[in-house]
């Protein structure tokens, strides 16, 4: 993959000679998934929130099929469990607003349409409130605290090596 320059102006080629490794030729991508997060030529999260949204579809649909029927305690420790652990929502910086108010509406429709039958007028806050849910802003705002901590942890552990 080649990435796009932060600015256009600097741009030296739009097409590149094709790379050869022994006879096999390496394919230009203009996004790829690694590690189960995409990555794209102009390093837009995007694409990537754009995968969430599907997965957090996907995942709430198996949990409503498997558990309907299950109480309201059952059911938000099974949302818990599976719906509210963005494995890389810490790595989005460059992604537009659009994306994440996609996200957003998608993580509340899953709560009010799918898992907990309330209607798509129901106040949101007071939803959240009476399930003990965290809101959307929370979860992320967390993801990135957590992992930072993780990194600054990690770099003292690396700087105290002999």
């Amino acid at each position: 993959m080649v990435f796009d320059p932060r600015q256009r102006s600097i741009i030296v080629a739009e097409t590149f000679p094709k790379f050869q490794i022994e006879s096999n030729y390496l394919q230009f991508v203009t996004k790829l998934k690694y590690l189960g997060h995409i990555i794209t030529r102009n390093l837009s999260h995007d694409d990537d929130i754009q995968r969430e949204i599907s997965s957090l579809f996907v995942r709430i649909n198996v949990l409503r099929s498997t558990f309907n029927k299950c109480s309201m305690a059952v059911k938000c420790v099974l949302f818990r469990s599976y719906c509210i652990c963005l494995y890389d929502a810490a790595l989005w910086r460059n992604h537009t607003m659009g994306a994440i108010r996609r996200l957003t509406s998608c993580y509340i429709k899953c709560i009010k349409l799918f898992l907990f039958g309330y209607k798509g007028t129901d106040n949101v806050t007071n939803m959240l409130f009476a399930l003990n849910l965290p809101s959307f802003n929370t979860i992320s705002h967390n993801s990135s605290v957590v992992f930072k901590l993780h990194c600054e942890s990690k770099n003292k552990t690396l700087n105290s090596c002999p």
